[in-house]
């Protein structure tokens, strides 16, 4: 008997009611016939009408958007956003959900996260289970935190910009997005058209009052006289090897963070909440308290955030070496630290680097690696340290869930886990967990 023919199911709808949360913006459902489906535009308890986006017949899911309420729940607001919402664009998660209601479900993902990648109850980990917001964004009903002072616009055939739909190269036309910092609305990129270009990121500094735009020509494309509504470095992507060059103005923008002002070069990375550096400084160093002659490893260090933070706090016996992969972010780093003269910065990847430094032993160490985590082969070597205190910062809390996993095999437990909404209206949280042998006494 021959198996029945895969078909799409894009475009069918479903009468659901919805479960749980689940990481990545979405929300879980099952279809009459047990397929699960990973719904967007909705919140537990709900019951809905669901759209296939993506899958057929044979799929272990289906994509799905909600595109009618039949029973909302309380936590639903009308979303403040024109743009948010089925088929459109794909920054928000959350526009649709109260801010205390968002905070909740960014908790949930966590304690879900930890509890079946790491085995770990939010008591277990030293979480009390909350997200805090950020300093500023408890605003009243109705209005949205301006938070993101990065912005990656895309632009379309007409040469309008705007920003990429859900899981898609499409673009939607904006006018203004609510949730773009007052210094990238200023600049006007919207109200502008942008022919022979690609993308425009629109940075601004909070730490000074360097605004910065980025543009990727399309291939062939001339670069425009760039005239926008406030003053403006312009830097462009080249066609042939991906850098990014100066066209006028500075190459870099002004940051500031715990009292020091940190250069940014080329669009490298940079916390994109203003208040998203200090905040998660304080939290590592009332985490880690280091002392006068401690020795500390900043991995993934960027352009030195935290490696300034325990350098200046270490005295004149201590010292602190960063590693990092960026060449642009690594002579930042360099330039930023260059009067503490116990930091050392290193250029490459930390699983290839850290072996060949020679360093048996620490006293503490942060980590701040990209979505994907450090893995197992870092997390087996920094285990092996010593570290009296290990912060690890993360910004993706399956990422984290695995590396705690892989550092309690390695003899570490964790004291405290701090989460914070780094990240208003999208389903991203910023977590800091701090680490001690497992064998200190409690």
């Amino acid at each position: 008997m021959q198996n029945e023919p895969t078909s799409s199911l894009v475009g069918e709808e479903y009468e659901v009611e919805v479960g749980p949360v689940a990481h990545g913006g979405h929300c879980i459902a099952r279809t009459a016939e047990n397929q699960v489906l990973f719904v967007r535009h909705t919140l537990p308890g709900e019951k809905i009408i669901a759209k296939v986006t993506d899958g057929d017949t044979d799929s272990r899911f289906l994509r799905a958007d909600a595109v009618r309420i039949i029973e909302p729940s309380k936590d639903r607001v009308e979303a403040p956003c024109p743009y948010a919402g089925p088929g459109m664009c794909g920054g928000c998660d959350w526009q649709h959900a109260k801010p205390g209601a968002q905070r909740r479900l960014k908790g949930e993902v966590i304690a879900e996260q930890l509890q079946r990648l790491a085995g770990l109850t939010p008591e277990e980990a030293g979480w009390d289970g909350t997200v805090m917001p950020a300093e500023g964004d408890k605003l009243p009903a109705g209005e949205v935190p301006a938070w993101r002072t990065r912005v990656q616009y895309a632009i379309d055939a007409e040469g309008r910009a705007g920003l990429r739909k859900h899981r898609s190269h499409d673009v939607q036309p904006i006018d203004h997005c609510l949730i773009a910092a007052p210094g990238v609305s200023e600049l006007g990129v919207e109200k502008r058209e942008w022919p022979q270009i690609a993308a425009v990121e629109a940075i601004t500094a909070t730490g000074s009052n360097d605004r910065q735009v980025i543009l990727t020509p399309k291939p062939g494309g001339r670069l425009p006289l760039v005239e926008l509504d406030k003053p403006v470095s312009v830097l462009r992507v080249d066609e042939k090897d991906g850098g990014v060059h100066r066209v006028h103005g500075r190459a870099f923008v002004r940051e500031r963070a715990d009292d020091r002002t940190y250069r940014v070069g080329s669009g490298g990375f940079w916390q994109v909440h203003p208040q998203a550096a200090n905040t998660l400084v304080r939290a590592v160093m009332q985490g880690l308290l280091p002392r006068k002659n401690d020795t500390a490893l900043d991995l993934y260090c960027g352009v030195g955030l935290f490696a300034g933070a325990i350098g200046q706090r270490l005295g004149e016996k201590g010292a602190v070496l960063g590693i990092e992969s960026g060449k642009r972010a690594v002579e930042d780093a360099r330039h930023n630290l260059k009067d503490l003269d116990r930091v050392r910065i290193e250029h490459g990847k930390v699983d290839q680097v850290l072996p060949r430094t020679g360093i048996t032993e620490c006293d503490l160490i942060v980590l701040d690696p990209p979505r994907a985590g450090a893995g197992k082969q870092v997390v087996k070597h920094l285990s092996g340290l010593g570290a009296r205190k290990i912060a690890y910062v993360a910004c993706d809390p399956a990422a984290l869930a695995r590396d705690l996993a892989y550092f309690r095999e390695g003899g570490y437990r964790v004291r405290t886990l701090r989460a914070f909404d780094l990240f208003p209206m999208t389903h991203h949280v910023e977590c800091v967990a701090i680490l001690e042998p497992a064998d200190k006494g409690r």
